[in-house]
């Protein structure tokens, strides 16, 4: 029976493949993209990702039924979860100009079944949100018309009452999206202008909407009598942040779209700050225009805007919104399609997807497979499924997504950049066998001894420790770190700092509720919890991080991406059980498929480590001191596993 079970070695080395990260390319802005986008194009992308839908169609939804007139709270907590988000999103996009956004992130960072898992999600939060808008984009049409589109179809075809299903086929939103499909094939080019157009009318409407709206604003509409701001409290406002990343999840499309910027170094970071600054303004100034102007509770969810208008007798101005609204929802509809088929491609080219989907068409530099076929998937949904019960989904994902790439952002920043040497920690032995993960092993070849010599002089006047390694204050005080490879104790430290997040997380929520937990406990596990987070934290600062780069970084690591971690964890946490059994069955899905084909064809598993061609070589031995034991070896020698024999020279520097 013990011969059937697999031995350590072979469980470590499949840990090993399921954890190993995406090696990179030297030349980073080699593509076969066209780089034609601007710093101007991609913010209107992000733009038009995010002011859509959210905007006329679920400022309205959260305000009537989850928080009342404080959904201008949620949507600020919502706006800051999101730019903790974004800035780590920056920070990455510039350092690596790759499509692919939280998929390529996690992989060059965190290891390759993580990876696979977030871009699995974002495929299914990208379907389900181009369906969804397409399906608010023919129900805003269709009350232009006084709803005589979908009578005319439940008439003529029938209406349905089966679950899972819409109540009648939307066929204009199936065609919507098969119309966006045909022009995103044609290129990057005609994408972003056809943005660009639909961005330029939904912004002024939706200054519009803003002047005639403060206008119109009554202030009695926060009264007590009319429920007062907060009617659900912040039990209510929490939950309705939850809901409101929805609006945000538009952002990313900037970074899946880096490998086809001119200057990605510079225009994802500033297109990221700028589009999520105005969004944010946008909802949370619209959400106070639509609550005063109408009594919270009378809101029509479908088209919370316009109706406010049609109710205070400005049947024009309702018309005027609801075509702006049409043009916004274009704008996420050409994101979502634009987004998609980049990511996708971004799988299939490292293998961990099917082949077909990496193809880039020879004209248009685009990913023509990727497009048609996600482009007919999502038409498929908008069609016949019901997408009502599905919105919140896109919540969890992006969210996952999140916290995946602010984890990703502390793992890189205390890793040894490429081609750089790693130095042993001190006090630590030499070790010669390379180390998975780190740059480099721990025995140094040099071509000449001279280049040593070199190296040793410059370390000297630099007196500066390698990226993940202890800091020199904190040696006397944690000196058994010191034998650790550079970034490991991080490593453990992160994933330490995400269970804890957890566990702190799911006591707030579920603590008085669900648990029924005493006093006493309930505290003792807050802060037993609350301590093991900065216990991680500290742990975490207390080594060295990588110098300054001439690209962006996000300001105060660990401390952003932590906060970024903990609130988007507790949002996740606020969503609804069905939303997590839904999250849990795709989840086993993509199991499914990176077991049965994703993990055979990565690209990663083909990669065979590259013989060294040098004549000679110098293998030295790290010391404590100045003085290093040199050894000769012969090309094609293995280095020894000791300290050398009696033939090693020692060289006094």
């Amino acid at each position: 029976m013990a011969r059937w079970l697999p031995r350590s070695t072979d469980l470590t080395r499949f840990c090993q493949k399921l954890n190993r990260v995406k090696t990179l390319e030297d030349d980073m802005m080699e593509t076969s993209f066209n780089r034609c986008l601007s710093t101007i194009d991609l913010t209107l992308l992000g733009i038009g990702g995010m002011v859509g839908s959210g905007l006329y169609v679920l400022t309205g939804t959260v305000a009537k039924e989850i928080t009342g007139p404080a959904v201008i709270v949620s949507f600020l907590i919502a706006g800051f979860a999101s730019l903790l988000a974004a800035l780590c999103y920056a920070e990455f996009g510039a350092r690596v100009p790759k499509t692919g956004s939280a998929y390529m992130f996690t992989y060059v960072s965190v290891g390759e079944i993580w990876a696979f898992l977030i871009g699995w999600n974002v495929l299914l939060e990208y379907m389900i949100g181009g369906a969804a808008v397409a399906r608010a984009w023919s129900g805003y049409l269709d009350s232009i018309f006084n709803h005589k589109i979908k009578n005319f179809t439940e008439t003529h075809v029938g209406a349905w009452q089966v679950p899972f299903l819409a109540h009648y086929p939307d066929f204009l939103a199936a065609a919507i999206l098969l119309v966006a499909t045909a022009f995103i094939s044609f290129g990057a080019r005609v994408s972003s202008w056809l943005n660009h157009v639909f961005s330029a009318i939904s912004m002024g409407v939706i200054l519009f909407i803003l002047i005639m709206g403060f206008v119109l604003a009554q202030p009695k509409n926060w009264s007590t009598q009319e429920g007062g701001f907060a009617p659900y409290g912040l039990s209510g406002i929490m939950a309705g942040t939850a809901t409101c990343f929805y609006a945000f999840v538009g952002f990313d499309v900037i970074a899946a779209s880096s490998e086809e910027a001119r200057n990605p170094q510079r225009a994802v970071p500033r297109a990221i700050a700028f589009s999520l600054g105005l969004a944010t303004g946008a909802y949370i100034l619209v959400s106070v225009v639509l609550t005063l102007m109408v009594p919270w509770h009378t809101l029509d969810p479908d088209s919370a805007l316009a109706d406010a208008f049609y109710r205070r007798g400005y049947t024009w101005a309702g018309f005027l919104v609801a075509a702006g609204s049409i043009c916004a929802m274009n704008t996420v509809l050409l994101s979502n399609l634009f987004s998609l088929p980049r990511i996708v491609y971004a799988m299939a080219e490292d293998g961990l997807f099917f082949q077909v989907f990496s193809r880039v068409h020879p004209r248009t530099q685009v990913p023509v497979v990727g497009i048609v076929v996600f482009g007919l998937l999502m038409a498929l949904l908008a069609l016949v499924f019901d997408l009502e019960a599905l919105v919140q989904f896109l919540s969890i994902g992006t969210l996952l997504a999140y916290t995946f790439v602010a984890a990703s952002i502390i793992v890189l920043r205390f890793q040894q950049q490429k081609g750089d040497v790693p130095a042993p920690a001190a006090g630590g032995q030499p070790n010669p066998e390379p180390h998975e993960g780190s740059s480099g092993a721990e025995l140094k070849e040099y071509e000449s001894f001279s280049d040593k010599l070199q190296l040793v002089d410059r370390d000297k006047s630099k007196g500066q420790r390698e990226p993940g390694q202890l800091k020199a204050a904190f040696e006397p005080y944690l000196e058994f770190l010191s034998d650790f490879y550079p970034g490991e104790v991080v490593t453990v430290a992160v994933v330490t700092l995400m269970v804890s997040a957890v566990c702190l997380c799911s006591i707030l929520v579920f603590g008085n509720t669900h648990l029924h937990l005493p006093t006493w406990s309930y505290s003792l596990l807050l802060v037993l919890f609350s301590l093991g987070f900065l216990l991680s934290l500290l742990l975490i600062w207390a080594h060295e991080q990588q110098h300054s780069t001439q690209t962006f970084q996000i300001p105060l690591v660990p401390l952003s991406p932590a906060l970024s971690i903990i609130l988007n964890i507790y949002l996740m946490l606020k969503l609804s059980y069905m939303t997590w059994l839904r999250f849990a069955v795709w989840l086993l899905l993509g199991l499914l498929v990176y077991f049965g084909y994703g993990i055979w064809h990565s690209k990663e598993n083909l990669r065979e480590p590259r013989p060294q061609r040098v004549s000679a070589r110098y293998v030295v031995f790290p010391g404590g001191s100045l003085e290093e034991r040199v050894q000769a070896v012969q090309p094609g020698s293995q280095p020894a596993t000791g300290l050398p024999d009696t033939d090693t020279d020692d060289c006094k520097r």
